[in-house]
């Protein structure tokens, strides 16, 4: 698709901007919604950094979907999608409203891709609970973008391409997920020790590192032909594909940093990208 002719398909909606930032944000435990410490400060200083975006396109591990959806309804919900934890994490609600201009131009941008546009979904924690921080007062409206399972990393990378058009629209796209994400290998005990992993998780951690500092993106693509660590980091796709989108809407002049880049209770990492 010529990206002129993207361009001219969103131009009714959204004035012109200078490119906007592309994020991966490390999202970790909901809890970081309403707790105080190192990462929800990254967050908050990452949003001093941002120019201020006419919306927000979130791609979050917890909406994994058969094929590809995007939210297309004026106030999208704030989805509880969890369990065990305080009540004062249900009563958070994040009111943002959502962009039904948006939807439909996404939705053109990834043509011929069959997108359904949806209106029961609504805002997912991997959403909220972070971007909440960027924006507390929940003044930019939301969408979010489903993320298809049945596809491969390397089809999520050329969607995401597609998306391009978008940042100079003042669109700011999140993925939001962990890079380093087994759940099942978590230490509870050690949870609160700081920049805490595993030896597999910290040599995943620095494989993983070196090739998005490097803009070699293609081991990461390929990461199920990769070290055994990384397939202990990945040992399921939900998480790690929000970083591929991110990694897909890349300049070849534009740098990538790394934030929040920590590891935590051994088999998790909060790692966040800034692309500009």
């Amino acid at each position: 698709m010529d990206s002129l002719n993207d361009l001219h398909k969103i131009s009714g909606s959204f004035s012109n901007t200078e490119k906007m930032p592309v994020l991966f944000l490390g999202h970790g435990s909901p809890m970081n919604a309403i707790e105080e410490n190192q990462f929800v400060t990254g967050f908050r200083n990452l949003a001093k950094t941002l120019p201020q975006p006419n919306a927000i396109l979130c791609i979050s591990a917890h909406w994994f979907t058969h094929g590809t959806k995007v939210t297309a309804m004026e106030m999208p919900r704030t989805i509880h999608d969890f369990g065990g934890f305080p009540q004062a994490l249900f009563d958070v609600q994040y009111p943002a409203k959502g962009s039904p201009e948006l939807a439909v131009e996404t939705k053109q941008l990834l043509t011929p891709i069959a997108v359904e546009l949806d209106e029961h979904w609504g805002l997912d924690h991997g959403a909220w609970s972070v971007i909440k921080h960027l924006y507390p007062n929940a003044n930019v409206p939301v969408i979010q973008l489903s993320i298809d399972y049945t596809k491969p990393a390397q089809y999520h990378f050329d969607l995401a391409q597609k998306l391009s058009a978008l940042r100079t629209k003042g669109i700011l796209i999140v993925g939001s997920g962990n890079i380093i994400h087994n759940l099942r290998l978590v230490d509870f005990p050690n949870l609160d020790k700081d920049n805490y992993g595993y030896d597999w998780a910290i040599e995943a951690r620095e494989t993983i590192n070196a090739f998005l500092l490097d803009g070699n993106f293609k081991p990461l693509i390929d990461f199920e032909k990769q070290s055994h660590a990384l397939q202990l980091a990945i040992p399921t796709l939900e998480h790690y594909l929000p970083l591929i989108y991110t990694l897909g809407l890349k300049g070849k002049q534009e740098e990538l940093g790394l934030f929040n880049d920590k590891l935590l209770g051994g088999s998790l990492s909060m790692t966040s990208v800034k692309i500009m």
